[in-house]
């Protein structure tokens, strides 16, 4: 479903196949054969507030009691493997404990909300592992770069994202409260993603917990390496395709907000300021021409640009002069130049 987002299968995310098995190992045997359990795994919110009863708070946000919403989540959740990949186990996983303990949090506090407007009583709301995977589609929704695919009719673009989008919003219809947990889980997400408050900060895995679940627990649901990699290039090995998707997926956000710089500057009408760029530069610039009587010994020669180089600028959408300016201030790097670019 994404595109160029290395390794097929769940190769070096141990944490997001415990979650696809274990919750849906649980929810499978409550609707087949312990349909008598399903009350101790019910989101009872009359039951945690006038009775404390935390245990129901964990137990109704871990594990879906409808199967349809077992399998949506567990197909995002395969989708969202991707960040695990990118920022490793226990950071993903510290972004899941943090939106679990926010979203519960918004949970209560929408309920509440609801009432005190609306005058509508809810005592439970659907149960399952709803709100972190809500969450997820913030830093999808701002990290992952959108490219399209192909269009429909001539006017609908259907990019490597849409059909993500289609889940989230399968899961978001399939029950009549399930709008309060996708709002939570989308603010919870905001608010870890944004660090507000440095929440990421305070909700977070300790390391010595994350030693712990390494020793214990990724051997049993670590996954072997793919070997039915597609082959990038003649005699490339495994690690050389995978970096170069990576390559090709940072690209793909270098071009995404080069696009975006464009609009901006596009809306704003105004040209590169290049003093504001590079002022040390503009500064000897300037001192060495005053009154238009340049000097031949503080003058450097002028920086040879590779044509090639501002033909790549170019081709993201810069223009000729932009790029060979950013290319001699930064003497011929074309990363720096791009980063100047882009953030300018």
């Amino acid at each position: 479903m994404f595109t160029s987002t290395g390794s097929n299968g769940l190769y070096k995310a141990p944490l997001s196949k415990s979650l696809l098995l274990v919750p849906s190992a649980i929810s499978i045997l409550l609707t087949l054969l312990f349909q008598h359990y399903q009350k101790f795994f019910a989101y009872n919110l009359q039951a945690i507030k006038e009775d404390f009863q935390i245990w129901r708070l964990v137990c109704g946000r871990t594990v879906c009691l409808d199967l349809k919403d077992t399998f949506c989540s567990s197909l995002l959740i395969y989708n969202f493997r991707i960040f695990e990949r990118r920022y490793g186990s226990r950071k993903f996983s510290s972004f899941l404990l943090g939106a679990w303990m926010l979203s519960a949090l918004f949970d209560l506090l929408l309920v509440e909300i609801a009432q005190y407007i609306f005058g509508i009583t809810i005592n439970s709301l659907p149960s399952g592992f709803l709100g972190p995977v809500f969450a997820l589609f913030v830093p999808f929704y701002s990290s992952i770069p959108r490219v399209q695919v192909t269009q429909v009719l001539g006017h609908f673009s259907i990019t490597n994202k849409t059909l993500v989008y289609i889940l989230g919003l399968q899961l978001l219809t399939s029950g009549s409260y399930i709008w309060i947990l996708a709002l939570s889980g989308l603010v919870s997400g905001i608010c870890y993603n944004s660090s507000i408050l440095k929440v990421h900060r305070i909700l977070c895995v300790p390391s010595w917990v994350a030693k712990i679940f390494s020793w214990t627990l990724e051997p049993i649901f670590s996954s072997a390496e793919p070997t039915n990699e597609v082959r990038v290039g003649m005699g490339a090995t495994v690690d050389i395709q995978r970096q170069q998707r990576m390559e090709l997926l940072d690209r793909q956000i270098m071009m995404s907000q080069v696009a975006q710089m464009r609009r901006q500057r596009q809306q704003q009408g105004g040209m590169i300021n290049w003093n504001r760029l590079f002022p040390p530069l503009r500064h000897r610039h300037n001192a060495n021409y005053q009154d238009h009587r340049p000097t031949e010994q503080d003058t450097p020669p002028p920086t040879e640009v590779s044509e090639e180089q501002v033909a790549r600028l170019m081709e993201m959408g810069f223009s000729r002069g932009d790029a060979l300016e950013a290319l001699r201030a930064s003497n011929n790097d074309l990363n720096v130049a791009t980063n100047f670019l882009l953030q300018h």
